[in-house]
């Protein structure tokens, strides 16, 4: 793990700084799979501190300017967080099976409780997370929230797709400009027309795979329409064409929405972290190749299935490498003299955090 001990000289010029991942597929194996025994000999409990393992690992390798980043969380404030969510989720089902005119119960104080869920788990995420001895820290409420994971998505839905620029537009804005470091503020502020062009490409992939899916129905009307009419009608010999056709119908529809939504992911994280700045003048930037992002992710997956998921270090410190060394940041001014004003105003926010971060519920 890369923990550089020398901070940025004095008098240092500012510029472009890309962020750089040091860690091996060989290293992380090590750690993961004692985390998978563990998880499995202890029947899930050891979870908690696997993560913590894991994103110790990932943060302590994720570089820049010469010093990692660091992760604080213990498995303890994991675990207990998981099962409040879970002692919740379990009494509230109890109670609906008890009076069954409270059925709905679960799923209503779910959607209300949701957003303060998400709003804590963020501020835990930041609040354990360290640069340079510095935490950062979450100030979004549960209102914000609410906007935009639970309104954004229910519009996305609603419109088929075609308002999702918009529901990323107010995740990154809420999860960006929440954002702090120091005592000093981060600003996300992505603009639609972007979005949308990246959306549009997306949106362009997913109509192929509908298009090649509606071609397969059509070319097997002549035993669709008999199936619907009369049940049973159509031979075994007659079904097998169906069903050779429903599994390539299958794969060709996860295969365009899988690679639609990697194509937007990565569009989206481009045009957010571009739009973020730092105390307002020092300007993040992200420029990660769509294509190459999406072929990463597809690959990962295929050779982690063949491998029987032995290969997964390899393809998370793969990922993790090509991500972060497409991100960087452009600071201004003297990067010794912003870091050591950083330092003194942020060490009395940091021992704050250090007495009570919370608990992480998992969301």
């Amino acid at each position: 793990m890369a923990f550089a001990a020398s901070a940025a000289p004095a008098g240092q010029a500012g510029g472009f700084h890309r962020i750089t991942f040091t860690g091996k597929a060989s290293e992380y194996f090590g750690i993961w799979i004692v985390n998978v025994l563990l998880t499995i000999l202890t029947l899930g409990i050891y979870s908690a501190w696997a993560k913590v393992r894991r994103n110790r690992y990932f943060y302590g390798n994720t570089v820049l300017l010469g010093r990692s980043f660091e992760y604080h969380a213990k498995g303890l404030q994991i675990l207990i967080g998981r099962l409040i969510v879970l002692g919740a989720f379990v009494a509230l089902n109890v109670i609906a099976t008890l009076v069954p005119i409270l059925v709905l119960l679960p799923t209503l104080v779910v959607l209300i409780a949701l957003p303060w869920l998400v709003a804590k788990g963020l501020r835990f995420s930041a609040r354990v997370t360290s640069y340079r001895n510095v935490r950062f820290d979450f100030v979004g409420g549960a209102g914000g929230a609410f906007k935009a994971f639970i309104l954004g998505s229910l519009l996305a839905v609603i419109t088929v797709g075609i308002l999702t620029p918009l529901a990323s537009r107010w995740v990154s804005r809420y999860v960006g400009s929440n954002l702090r470091y120091g005592g000093k503020a981060f600003d996300t502020d992505p603009k639609l027309g972007p979005l949308y062009k990246s959306w549009l490409l997306s949106f362009l992939i997913a109509l192929v795979g509908l298009g090649v899916i509606a071609l397969i129905v059509f070319m097997n009307l002549s035993l669709i329409l008999p199936m619907i009419e009369t049940p049973g009608a159509l031979t075994p010999e007659q079904q097998i064409p169906l069903v050779i056709s429903a599994v390539i119908g299958y794969i060709v529809l996860f295969a365009t929405f899988g690679i639609a939504g990697l194509f937007y992911r990565a569009g989206v994280r481009n045009i957010a972290w571009s739009a973020t700045t730092f105390d307002g003048q020092h300007r993040l930037l992200s420029d990660v190749s769509r294509t190459r992002y999406t072929w990463i992710a597809i690959s990962n997956v295929i050779v982690t299935l063949l491998t029987l998921g032995l290969m997964r270090p390899w393809a998370a410190v793969r990922m993790a490498r090509y991500t972060w060394e497409h991100t960087g940041v452009t600071f201004a001014g003297d990067i010794g003299e912003l870091f050591s004003r950083i330092e003194a105003q942020g060490s009395a926010v940091g021992s704050e955090f250090m007495d009570f971060e919370g608990f992480d519920f998992g969301f």
